[in-house]
């Protein structure tokens, strides 16, 4: 029994982690991910339970975070396909750190109020604008492109992995210390990220720019994905279903702490749900995605997020709510790694590397754009109509999106990656 337990833990003889490169990237999105688990809850708790947030402020703080995506995410494009990617990913880490540390600060202070979450929530926006894009095509240099889905597959187990762990960790941190100290150790881990990422090595060669202006640029990017139906299909159905996740996302902890009266530290066990439905996710949705092809496996995401999203509005309070809770975290696991896997790989294996820039930064533009309206949506109608009609709101939509897009035949199509196109770029 013991042998067939090692052979099942050891990796594959050529399994991308026993590349020493990648292995090192894992790494540092394992630690960064685990951190990311006490953020994901301290700070909506610090809003909902310190501070007493409204929907209404809780969907603020969800717009803030996406606000930088609309205003940067273009132009950022441009930048980072003239400079070199890790070291942007590495500053962004750094300044991840800084940015969550100013909240234990300010509430020893007193100075902590919702202004406060606000620029924080900006601050960390900024950074998953420019150094998140950076990352994702810090992963294309290490990783051969036929093997993205892999890659990304095994990234999500990574992110899975610390889901599992992180938010029993979180819950257990935010009850001993509290939810704003908790995010000090979210700092310390994102700093031995960052630390990790110094180690990596790629080799990247700058493309000649001499005679390209920035508008130009920035408008190559656009026309690429416009000329594109796959990417005008990805971005527009992903975006959409961004709309919906963030009118969720913004009411699920109220509906958690006020509607089902669970603790801090229960609400962090719950999210073990959501580790459990990511690592499911994780190990089998590379093979799901080989067997159906990229584009059902994306609408099967879609689906199963809406049917979470739409049992937990249905459910009556009391015991039933509180396992509802858990199976909505646990759907939207499984599908969130499924959209993202598959349309994170396609993306990328579409464009060719010159315009890995600004395709990632033009795509990740499009599809946020509705998160913020879907925010404030999700907030207004917790806040005038019930915390279950936003809910609802968000299942309904999600399934009825995944009803369209298995209708769409570039969407269905796609049934293998593929391969990059090649444009005329300086």
């Amino acid at each position: 029994m013991w042998s067939r337990l090692i052979q099942y833990f050891t990796l594959a003889p050529g399994d991308l982690l026993r590349d020493a490169v990648y292995r090192r990237l894992w790494s540092s999105i394992l630690i960064s991910s685990l951190g990311g688990q006490i953020t994901m809850l301290a700070l909506p708790l610090t809003a909902a339970v310190l501070l007493n947030a409204s929907p209404t402020q809780m969907g603020l703080l969800q717009a803030m975070e996406i606000l930088p995506f609309v205003l940067f995410s273009l132009p950022a494009g441009v930048l980072l396909d003239r400079v070199r990617k890790l070291p942007v990913y590495i500053a962004g880490e750094s300044l991840l750190a800084v940015a969550v540390a100013t909240v234990p600060l300010a509430a020893w202070m007193g100075w902590l109020g919702m202004g406060w979450l606000y620029v924080v929530g900006f601050v960390l926006g900024c950074v998953y604008t420019v150094a998140g894009s950076a990352a994702q095509i810090v992963l294309t240099q290490v990783v051969p492109r036929e093997r993205l889905v892999e890659a990304h597959a095994k990234n999500a187990l990574a992110s899975s992995g610390a889901e599992v762990a992180g938010p029993g960790l979180a819950g257990a941190l935010i009850k001993l210390l509290g939810a704003p100290l908790a995010l000090a150790v979210d700092a310390l881990l994102l700093l031995v990220s960052a630390a990790i990422l110094r180690g990596v090595q790629v080799k990247e060669t700058l493309a000649e720019r001499r005679d390209q202006h920035f508008w130009q640029e920035l408008k190559a990017g656009l026309r690429f994905v416009r000329e594109r139906k796959l990417l005008v299909s990805l971005a527009t159905a992903t975006g959409t279903w961004q709309l919906f996740h963030n009118a969720a996302l913004v009411v699920q902890i109220l509906f958690a702490t006020r509607e089902l009266h669970l603790s801090p530290q229960t609400v962090g066990l719950s999210y073990v749900a959501l580790g459990a439905g990511t690592v499911l996710a994780s190990i089998f949705g590379h093979r799901i995605s080989r067997r159906i092809g990229p584009g059902p496996c994306l609408v099967l995401g879609y689906a199963a997020c809406g049917v979470g999203w739409l049992q937990l509005a249905l459910v009556p309070a009391g015991q039933f709510g509180v396992a509802s809770f858990g199976v909505m975290l646990f759907a939207f696991g499984v599908g969130a790694v499924l959209i993202f896997i598959n349309f994170l790989s396609l993306r990328q294996a579409v464009t060719p590397a010159p315009m890995l820039g600004r395709m990632t930064s033009t795509m990740r533009w499009l599809i946020l754009l509705p998160a913020g309206p879907g925010a404030l949506i999700g907030g207004w109608l917790g806040e005038h109509v019930g915390l279950r009609a936003a809910l609802a709101f968000a299942g309904v939509g999600a399934c009825l999106l995944a009803a369209v897009a298995w209708r769409h035949p570039v969407i269905r199509g796609v049934r293998e990656l593929p391969k990059p196109v090649e444009v005329a770029t300086a």
